[in-house]
């Protein structure tokens, strides 16, 4: 068996944004240190395998809803999660993991209640640009990455957010994502994991029980800094503006 193996969840329905290069990214930053890997893309047409760290990414409407639909069918994700493994969620993978979520017409849907969490629709412009958000544990460095969202999510009381944002929206309430245990929630695409690489090891260290040697990620460094400097400069779409799109 492989030391740890990472599930894409449903890339043919949540990869809108590219988020399942944050299943390459966890995949080879565990290979570079030595450790045996397996990457597996779980595609809804097929039963959700056993992981050990699974992601979701984003979609539109009615592949997010057919995505829930699915999982809260097949109740392998919600297993995995009580059985210790990690899961990333990020933008409708985040709504989906959350108690409720809305539909394209703006009704309720059941998520699949692995945070405290509750999604609507907000009333004003979509969130649509450049992030940046300060972590409130971890020891982790300031996250960017880019939304593109309509929700407003709030938090219940056993789910800690996982940043404060300081350029953005997030959750439309000063904080960004969400985290309960092993379980974290973020409106971050970039891939979020290939723009943060601290972001990526801490989720492996949390799935293998490792504490993990530092890699040479001067690549990643000049990335991060050159985003973070243009939003504070305000010349890459750090100014949150309304688009159409899904949510």
């Amino acid at each position: 068996m492989s030391a740890l193996t990472v599930v894409v969840v449903h890339p043919d329905l949540l990869g809108t944004y590219g988020d399942g290069g944050n299943g390459v990214v966890l995949a080879q930053r565990a290979r570079w240190r030595g450790i045996e890997t397996e990457l597996v893309d779980a595609t809804s047409d097929l039963p959700l395998p056993t992981g050990d760290l699974y992601c979701l990414g984003g979609g539109e409407d009615a592949a997010q809803t057919a995505s829930a639909e699915r999982l809260r069918e097949e109740g392998t994700l919600e297993r995995a999660v009580g059985q210790g493994a990690v899961l990333l969620a990020v933008c409708a993978g985040y709504q989906i993991v959350g108690r409720s979520f809305p539909a394209a017409d703006g009704r309720p849907l059941s998520g699949l209640g692995l945070l405290d969490v509750t999604t609507t629709k907000g009333r004003g412009r979509r969130a649509v640009g450049e992030i940046l958000a300060e972590p409130l544990d971890e020891g982790l460095p300031v996250l960017t990455g880019f939304e593109n969202h309509g929700g407003l999510t709030t938090r219940g009381p056993t789910t800690a957010p996982l940043a404060r944002v300081t350029a953005g929206v997030g959750n439309g309430d000063g904080t960004e994502g969400a985290r309960s245990g092993r379980v974290v929630g973020t409106y971050l695409h970039g891939p979020v994991l290939a723009r943060n690489p601290g972001f990526a090891d801490l989720l492996i260290s949390w799935a293998t029980g490792r504490v993990l040697h530092a890699l040479d990620d001067a690549e990643e460094a000049a990335l991060r800094k050159e985003r973070i400097a243009a939003v504070r400069a305000g010349r890459a779409g750090g100014t949150v503006r309304y688009a159409p799109g899904p949510s």
